[in-house]
């Protein structure tokens, strides 16, 4: 918890890890129905949608969520025509989502990585991570800093004290699983 608001996590990785291609976009292979409609329903019930500059801006609105946008030319906290923008160097977390949502609530944090990165230092109530695995990125962007250096991203949430719950399948015919991690004290 960071003030009011519950910290959940939401990604679909690649079976090594990977949120984007060597072009550091989102391939069309790295995409799934079932995944989607889990997604956008946890975008539905979340006062606030933390993401990260490039992810926004390719990313269209379409669901016309409440959006917290990470970057470092942003001035502290401001609100802009399509969302509100903060730079973590000038502003706390706790400030920011009470601006961007002074009622609390659910934030869901949905990248790039060093959204996810930041989030993971300051912690996450829940981290639901999909996973495609039939597919492969080599070379693309990893969820996590830590993938990088050859470290799964498994490895760095219980690294960060995360425990996962049982893996569940989203869709069984795309080998596309779930597995939410959760603070290991809960």
């Amino acid at each position: 918890m960071i003030g009011a608001f519950r910290i959940e996590g939401h990604a679909l990785v690649s079976a090594d890890d990977r949120i984007a291609d060597l072009s550091g976009r989102m391939p069309p292979e790295l995409r799934n129905e079932a995944d989607w409609q889990n997604f956008q329903a946890a975008l539905r019930a979340a006062a606030v949608v933390v993401l990260g500059r490039r992810s926004h801006e390719f990313s269209p609105n379409v669901g016309r969520h409440n959006r917290l946008v990470l970057s470092s030319a942003a001035r502290g906290i401001e609100r802009r025509d399509d969302a509100w923008w903060w730079n973590p160097a000038e502003a706390a977390a706790s400030e920011a989502l009470a601006t961007a949502a002074p009622d609390g609530g659910v934030a869901a944090v949905v990248g790039g990585r060093p959204v996810f990165d930041l989030f993971l230092t300051l912690g996450f109530d829940a981290f639901h991570l999909a996973r495609m695995t039939r597919l492969q990125l080599p070379g693309g962007t990893g969820v996590f800093a830590a993938v990088e250096h050859g470290i799964s991203a498994d490895q760095a949430l219980a690294d960060a004290g995360l425990r996962a719950d049982p893996s569940r399948a989203l869709d069984a015919s795309a080998g596309v699983t779930l597995v939410t991690w959760r603070p290991a004290a809960a």
